[in-house]
């Protein structure tokens, strides 16, 4: 979920040390409509959106998956660069938004699934997590970094962009999210790119930089 959470509109009191993010809080946030963090008409979510755009290695990707994708503006701009894309998020109203976005697009699904304990089939040359892992506990992040691992290509690209910020509705902060992802997918840290609000990175399965993929290396 592409986002700032200062501007959420509902918050809860930290929960139980290892306790993911309960399901209440999100149906709470979803009250307020389908944009609730305002993905739509803020200039900081779209310029966040271009940056991590630009840290795509390449043009396009065959097979992509995004789980979390709220409402669906971050999928929307992954469309047209992925062969195929599924985008997933556990909240019905979230799934409906996503596929109002991106339309009737033949190549392009949405899915409600509760990742990491349900995946998608098949294998991903593209997993991109943006602001969603911090919503699961530590050991959850864990499992989503190896069932990374196991469906990502060869090829593949891993890309997580993370608030940096304490909020009350995470379960784990997101230095932590990114440590654990860069160490259960098993995957070669590649970029980096940090602000005071977020952080940026990608990790490839192969080592390759994005001038030595287009060389051909």
């Amino acid at each position: 979920m592409t986002t700032s959470r200062a501007t959420a509109p509902t918050r809860r009191q930290q929960g139980p040390a290892g306790a993911g993010t309960p399901s209440s809080y999100f149906d709470a946030v979803y009250a307020h409509g389908d944009d609730p963090w305002h993905y739509r008409d803020r200039w900081f979510e779209a310029r966040k959106r271009a940056l991590l755009m630009a840290m795509l290695d390449r043009p396009r990707f065959a097979s992509a998956f995004e789980p979390g994708c709220a409402n669906g503006e971050l999928t929307a701009a992954l469309v047209p660069r992925c062969g195929h894309l599924i985008a997933a998020d556990r909240h019905a109203r979230a799934v409906e938004a996503a596929r109002r976005r991106i339309g009737k697009v033949p190549h392009a699904e949405v899915r409600q699934m509760a990742v990491p304990a349900q995946w998608p089939e098949g294998r991903f040359d593209l997993v991109v997590v943006s602001e969603f892992a911090y919503y699961l506990n530590e050991d959850e992040v864990g499992a989503l970094g190896r069932r990374i691992r196991a469906s990502m290509r060869r090829d593949g690209l891993l890309l997580a962009c993370h608030w940096l910020h304490p909020f009350a509705e995470r379960a784990c902060d997101s230095e932590t999210v990114h440590r654990v992802l860069g160490r259960e997918s098993g995957l070669r840290a590649c970029c980096s790119y940090r602000e005071p609000d977020f952080l940026v990175q990608t990790w490839t399965a192969d080592g390759l930089c994005a001038s030595q993929r287009e060389a051909g290396q």
